[in-house]
């Protein structure tokens, strides 16, 4: 068993859409006889008596190195103090909020063994697609041998062993994990056992979407004929490893969603790493120094051969098996001394999670005659054994040759501990979290132009170049994970294909997202190799230091997904997502706004419209020169029937028309305050009809910012995405009479607010009864 204990404390920046950075402080502990526990969090003050409100940027920059664990946030906006259904559907909540330390003490209360009610031990935890090939029996370990041990001997990359589920990908992580003893025991506290305080629980740490969760699971395990159905251990009384995959199904929500995997995906949930993919058939010329610098920093690698289609796992002549995943366990520069020469040749040493004798015949395999030529010493001190365990050596240049793909998970910033550096450099870590919304921000690929300008933006700034690049340029991993997918299989949903674009940013370039005209116009500097359909697509890229975007994105529009964008950098950088202060454009200052629409000259028709509408207004308002919304709606609808084929304003929108200028809540309009309406209703009308380009009658939803933003408004993303979903149709359109509404309540707001907010500090303190009437009263 491994009983060191590690505490460590973790300053973590991240993002979640509402601002800048925020920074949160964590210690982890792990190890050792008292278990793991993470401490920290987030202190979150508010005053009495009073509402604050606040609007634009806030919050702190911590200024410490940043980590990539971040919570998982959503980009999705809330509203303060109302109920969250996305909450209530947390496919997650029921996993992460038991608590291991309280079922144990309840267990050992009433002296009975765990059965888990978040994971049955039933048919449906097992396969959510048909019924079972044959009847499965749950079993407690105890119930399956004499004398059951969690962990015999320590754990090694030969414990594990594939049972009858697809699952190789994961075998081959767990397999690489076991090479890293001190991240082995962050997954698998070593700290349990089926004697002392046993209680028929076990728990295990995975990393999940941007922060670590406890899993814990009753000793319930599927049998057929009293042996282990799926992974378990070359010794049958050994269970970590049985355990471990039933955790990880639970998380996965059945055994059956863990069928076909990368290998890199599960790398990732063991240690919250960024992976990368690479095409043996397009390796880059320094292969080789990559994996020897992702080994040396215990970074987990795995390997593949393209599948037969017409045959599952074929096994080919030189012994290696298509379509099956394998883990790299060493990468190394061997020693090799001839009679005639002597020097070093790149080695790797893989591992087949079969553990039998399925294996490389080539050169370097066991018993080769190359081995002769290996001194005793450097066969000693690689462990070299010649079993039929699944393990084996090649030359890289055979790998790279009979190999074609190569996943490498490199590890976040705080997976090396200090002891562990030893000269080695950690990454620089930021995580952005953010969200596909259909009708707002689910733009798809660079091929869908007019839509993927609307995706999450994220600055990205590139400070320093490498400290050993000769042409100064910065290296960054991008990363983006797409979330919950794998658990929601049994709801019909599957992968999405997704990737991310880069692009560099202008000098003169203000805070806000960059617009359609810019991508019309400026090509890409960097991408994702492909656009595909797994959970995280991330890339290696080299560019000069400055400001650049990095759009993710679906390859199609109108897709709803969680993502989390990951960035690991040589030097420090920085990031933010892309956005602008909520606020409007003052009237007189329009005309300096890139693309605001500054009021045109009334055209002869609007001036017949505007003589007619004073007309109107004097007969209908009587000697007070007043109408009240019931009035004015009948005024309005007069003119804008015959020019918008409409069913004209409701009464609703012409009270929020009248409730724009109406500060005494008197609910009645006067002249001058009918003609300051008429102003921004010809302005309002003028911006639908320029981006009305289909002549439809409707603003698609996607069209909406550039419609109001031409009007004078600035909305942050959070503040857009709220109007989109209250303001536009099922189908995604925004009609006219909805558009105007917008405008409307969206200018009386601002303007209420901005009352408050005489300093213009972005805050604004109500008492209740004003909040109460600003809210209702638009």
């Amino acid at each position: 068993m491994y009983t060191t204990k590690t505490t460590r404390t973790v300053r973590t920046f991240y993002s979640d859409g509402r601002g800048p950075p925020k920074v949160e402080t964590k210690t982890f502990t792990y190890g050792g006889d008292g278990g793991s526990s993470v401490n920290g969090g987030i202190n979150i003050q508010g005053g009495g008596g009073r509402f604050r409100i606040r609007m634009g940027g806030g919050g702190e920059d911590g200024g410490d190195q940043p980590s990539y664990s971040a919570p998982a946030f959503s980009q999705r906006p809330q509203v303060i103090g109302r109920p969250s259904r996305k909450d209530k559907k947390d496919p997650f909540s029921g996993v992460i909020n038991q608590s291991y330390d309280e079922i144990k003490k309840r267990c050992q209360e009433e002296g009975c063994l765990f059965e888990d009610p978040e994971f049955d031990a039933e048919d449906s935890s097992i396969f959510f697609s048909r019924a079972p090939p044959r009847p499965f029996e749950w079993k407690r370990p105890h119930e399956i041998c004499d004398n059951p041990v969690f962990i015999a001997d320590g754990a090694s990359r030969f414990d594990v062993q594939q049972g009858e589920l697809g699952d190789c990908w994961l075998l081959a992580a767990i397999a690489s994990l076991t090479v890293n003893q001190r991240l082995f025991a962050k997954v698998v506290p070593p700290d349990q056992s089926f004697e002392d305080g046993y209680c028929g629980m076990f728990r295990f740490h995975f990393w999940r979407q941007g922060e670590w969760v406890e899993v814990v699971v009753d000793d319930r395990l599927p049998t057929y004929y009293g042996q282990l159905t799926f992974m378990h251990s070359v010794d049958k009384n050994e269970f970590w490893s049985a355990l471990l995959e039933k955790a990880y199904a639970k998380l996965e929500g059945s055994y059956e969603s863990l069928k076909g995997g990368s290998t890199c995906e599960a790398m990732v949930d063991f240690t919250g790493g960024v992976s990368e993919f690479f095409d043996l058939r397009k390796a880059p010329p320094n292969l080789f120094s990559i994996m020897l610098k992702a080994s040396q920093r215990g970074s987990l690698m795995g390997c593949s051969i393209d599948a037969d289609p017409n045959q599952l796992e074929a096994r080919l002549a030189n012994g290696l098996v298509m379509g099956h995943a394998y883990s790299i366990t060493s990468v190394i520069l061997m020693d090799i001394e001839t009679p005639t020469m002597s020097g070093k040749i790149p080695m790797v040493r893989i591992r087949n999670p079969w553990g039998n004798e399925a294996e490389w015949k080539g050169r370097w395999s066991d018993q080769s005659r190359e081995w002769s030529l290996i001194p005793d010493s450097q066969k000693d001190s690689i462990g070299l054994t010649f079993d039929d365990d699944g393990e084996f050596w090649m030359s890289f240049d055979d790998f790279s040759k009979n190999f074609e793909k190569l996943e490498i998970c490199n590890l976040g910033p705080d997976s090396l501990e200090e002891d562990e550096l030893d000269g080695k450099k950690r990454w620089e870590g930021h995580t952005e979290n953010g969200e596909w919304i259909p009708r707002v921000n689910a733009g798809g690929c660079r091929n869908y132009l007019d839509t993927f300008w609307t995706n999450p933006q994220y600055r990205v700034t590139l400070t320093d170049p490498d400290d050993d690049d000769d042409d100064d340029l910065c290296t960054i991993l991008v990363g983006v994970l797409q979330k919950d997918r794998r658990k929601k299989r049994k709801e019909g949903l599957d992968m999405l294909t997704i990737g991310y674009v880069i692009y560099k940013i202008p000098e003169e370039s203000g805070a806000g997202p960059l617009p359609l005209d810019f991508f019309k116009y400026n090509a890409s500097c960097a991408k994702s190799n492909n656009f595909i359909n797994m959970r995280e697509v991330c890339t290696r890229h080299k560019l000069p230091s400055g400001q650049y975007c990095i759009i993710p994105s679906t390859f199609q529009p109108h897709q709803q997904g969680n993502f989390l964008l990951r960035l690991y950098t040589e030097q420090r950088a920085h990031s933010h997502e892309m956005d602008e202060e909520t606020g409007i454009i003052e009237d007189q200052d329009v005309p300096k706004i890139p693309g605001a629409r500054e009021i045109p000259p009334p055209t002869e028709e609007e001036q017949e419209q505007e003589q007619a509408l004073k007309a109107s207004f004097r007969r209908v308002a009587g000697e007070d020169m007043e109408i009240d919304a019931y009035e004015l709606r009948d005024i309005l609808n007069a003119v804008f029937t015959r020019e918008f084929a409409f069913d004209g304003f409701s009464i609703d929108v012409c009270r929020s028309m009248v409730a724009m200028h109406d500060g005494d809540l008197s609910g009645k309009l006067g002249f001058d305050e009918f003609k300051v309406l008429w102003a921004d209703l010809r302005r309002w009308k003028g911006v639908f009809k320029e981006y009305d380009r289909d002549k439809s009658g409707n603003l698609s939803s996607y069209e909406l910012r550039s419609a109001l933003h031409a009007s004078g408004f600035r909305l942050s993303n959070r503040t857009f995405s709220a109007l989109v979903m209250r303001y536009s149709s099922k189908d995604g359109n925004v009609e006219f009479g909805d558009f105007i509404l917008c405008a409307i309540r969206m200018k009386t707001m601002l303007a209420s607010f901005k009352n408050i907010d005489v300093e213009n500090s972005g805050h604004a303190a109500f008492d209740l009864d004003s909040f109460v009437q600003t809210v209702m009263y638009s």
